[in-house]
């Protein structure tokens, strides 16, 4: 039996190449459907970067995510005979919503097939958006196990896989994100940053732009525990990660795309190290076209951002769609340049916003915890939390250990400190105490228990 991931690259190797033509086509066939997101002026993110800021409000589709854009573009394209035979697709979450919507309005049948990871906010969407047009399906944990069981349908039933990044119609469809950018701001924009997951928002965005403005720089931003483009750039190829942390479920993928792939490397750009990008001008790269970078960010960092896009410019984004904005607060960039940061997606589910609080505190140096071995005599709680505990520190987990006699042994305790810097002081007094304790160091295993 013929491998049915083959059969799709078969199938793939007779599609036209991605191009700016190609995108406008896109555009064209998607109006009738899919209104322009807004662009929206930051003024805080301005005042912190000393940028001129735009945020470009793919949340405000009708699924809450750019997804659509490439689910209609390449559905539309169909032919009567495979839209009869009906879609297949593989998704975390909002591309399935794209394929869902894109069914449901051209009465097309389809199989969607996301992990058993996908939050239930993202799961419930998909079945209102696809309605009787729709079958829902979980397997496996990661993205790459649900795409291998789409394939497998595709095969098995001659249906049309709809790929949510590893396709030149999925791409295209994206990449009109960047001539609404281009619309929209009037003029070139200095640097747009990208989010980072199988690379076809990066694809469609980064061919457009080095067509129709050469000038402006592209950022892509990948979660520093899914970072396959990376990987990918680094081999001169994709390549499977071995490992991947879920958390950032709409950009969560163990290999990079090969349409993605071949886009990024035509851009002639660099991996840099986290944290570590270099002030960005219009002339690094060569022929004056703007630089292209890819870089990594911590998923504390992005819990982060997303809280602050809540807090201060009542944006609900989900993990994916702060990347970009996340990727900005951790660069330099011109005065005055004009920056537009992508906010890819807003399918939140709003039970995980006590890990995103959890995840940030722990990122800002606010959280920490221990394994505390306490005497077993009177008073030992008390004297712990006199003689340890600094004035601004609360304690905001208490947990024995043993399963019995829970009043004395060792118990697992979560400080939050005032400040990061109180952390040091608290240290200190943690060794001068003669009461035990272990501070659970991150990236232990008992570490990544608990986060």
């Amino acid at each position: 039996m013929s491998n049915p991931l083959d059969v799709l690259d078969e199938l793939s190797a007779s599609r036209p190449a991605l191009s700016a033509d190609e995108i406008d086509a896109a555009a064209k066939r998607i109006a009738d459907i899919i209104e322009p997101t807004p662009l929206q002026f930051s003024a805080r993110l301005s005042a912190l970067t000393g940028a001129q800021v735009y945020l470009k409000r793919e949340d405000f589709s009708a699924v809450r995510s750019y997804k659509l854009r490439g689910a209609y573009n390449l559905i539309v394209q169909l032919t009567e005979g495979e839209k009869a035979a009906g879609v297949v697709a593989a998704s975390a979450g909002n591309h399935a919503q794209g394929v869902a919507f894109a069914c449901k309005a051209m009465g097309i049948s389809g199989r969607i097939y996301v992990p058993t990871t996908t939050p239930k906010q993202k799961r419930d969407r998909i079945r209102v958006h696809g309605g009787e047009f729709v079958e829902l399906i979980a397997v496996g944990e990661t993205y790459d196990a649900a795409a291998a069981a789409a394939a497998a349908d595709v095969e098995r039933t001659g249906a049309t896989m709809v790929p949510p990044f590893d396709d030149v119609r999925t791409a295209a469809g994206q990449g009109t994100i960047a001539a609404e950018i281009l619309d929209q701001l009037g003029t070139s924009p200095d640097l747009v940053v990208v989010p980072v997951g199988g690379g076809g928002c990066l694809a469609g965005i980064g061919t457009y732009l080095r067509d129709r403005s050469p000038q402006t720089g592209i950022l892509g931003v990948e979660p520093a525990g899914a970072a396959s483009m990376t990987a990918a750039l680094v081999a001169g190829g994709p390549v499977t990660l071995p490992e991947i942390d879920p958390f950032v479920d709409g950009a969560a993928v163990r290999r990079i795309g090969d349409v993605p792939f071949a886009a990024a490397s035509s851009f002639g750009g660099r991996v840099v190290s986290h944290g570590s990008l270099p002030l960005l001008t219009a002339t690094e790269s060569p022929g004056g076209a703007g630089a292209f970078r890819i870089m990594q960010v911590d998923e504390g960092a992005i819990c982060t951002a997303m809280l602050d896009l809540y807090q201060n410019e009542g944006i609900i984004a989900e993990p994916a769609g702060a990347l970009a904005v996340t990727g900005l607060s951790e660069i330099t960039v011109e005065p005055d340049s004009t920056v537009v940061c992508l906010i890819s997606g807003g399918n939140n589910d709003v039970s995980r916003y006590g890990e995103i609080i959890e995840r940030s505190l722990v990122h800002r140096g606010l959280k920490h915890y221990f394994l505390v071995d306490f005497p077993q005599e009177p008073g030992a709680l008390r004297r712990f939390l006199n003689e340890v505990l600094g004035p601004d520190d609360d304690i905001t987990m208490f947990e024995y250990v043993k399963r019995n006699n829970r009043e004395t042994g060792a118990a697992l305790v979560g400080i939050e400190l005032g400040v990061p810097e109180g952390l040091a002081s608290l240290l200190e007094r943690i060794a001068d105490t003669p009461i035990q304790c272990e501070r659970l160091e991150p990236g232990s295993p008992a570490y990544r228990y608990l986060t």
